[in-house]
C-alpha cells in the first residue's frame, strides 16, 4: 500500500470500502458520497490529469449493479491510482467530477449514453453518441442483442 492510499484511507476511514493491488497498481473502492471529495484532495495531491472514466455493467444478477472506473495520474511523478464507485441497478448516480478535472465532461458524457448512470450536476449530461431520441441504454447487458421492438 502505498503513502497516499494510506492517507486516503486514514482520512476518509469508512468512505474506503475496499483497497487492492495488483502488479503494481492500486484501486480504491470508495462510497459514491466521497468521491468528489476524494477527487479534490488528489488533484491537490498532484493528480492533474484523468486518464479515463468509465461505466461497468456487471449483470442484472449483481447488486451493485454499475461501477463507474476512474483513472487518475500523477504527471510529475507517474504515479496512477484507479478509483472504483459502486451504484445500484435503481437510480445509479453519482456526483460529477468534471468540476475537478474538465476532462470527466466527455467521459461521464459516454457513460450516461452508453450505461444510464446519471452524473449529479454535469453542465450537460446529454447523449453524446447517439440521438436524443434513442432508447434504452446499449451497453447495459440485459439491452437486447437487436434493439427494442417497435
Amino acid at each position: 500500500m502505498s503513502e497516499l492510499t494510506a492517507e486516503i484511507k486514514n482520512i476518509w476511514g469508512e468512505a474506503v470500502l475496499e483497497s487492492r493491488e495488483f502488479r503494481g497498481e492500486e484501486t480504491l473502492v470508495i462510497s459514491s458520497d466521497s468521491i468528489l471529495e476524494i477527487a479534490n484532495y488528489l488533484k491537490d495531491k498532484g493528480f492533474t490529469f484523468l486518464v479515463d472514466l468509465c461505466g461497468v455493467d456487471l449483470g442484472v444478477n449483481e447488486e451493485p449493479r454499475f461501477q463507474v472506473v476512474y483513472l487518475v495520474r500523477n504527471m510529475e511523478t507517474t504515479q496512477q491510482l484507479r478509483l472504483v464507485v459502486k451504484l445500484p441497478a435503481e437510480n445509479p448516480e453519482v456526483v460529477t467530477v468534471s468540476t475537478v478535472w474538465p476532462t470527466a465532461n466527455w467521459h461521464e458524457r459516454e457513460a450516461y449514453d452508453m450505461y444510464g448512470i446519471i452524473f449529479k450536476d454535469h453542465p450537460y449530461l446529454k447523449r453524446l453518441y447517439l440521438a436524443p431520441d434513442f432508447e434504452g441504454y446499449p451497453l447495459r447487458k440485459d439491452y437486447p442483442v437487436e434493439g427494442y421492438e417497435e
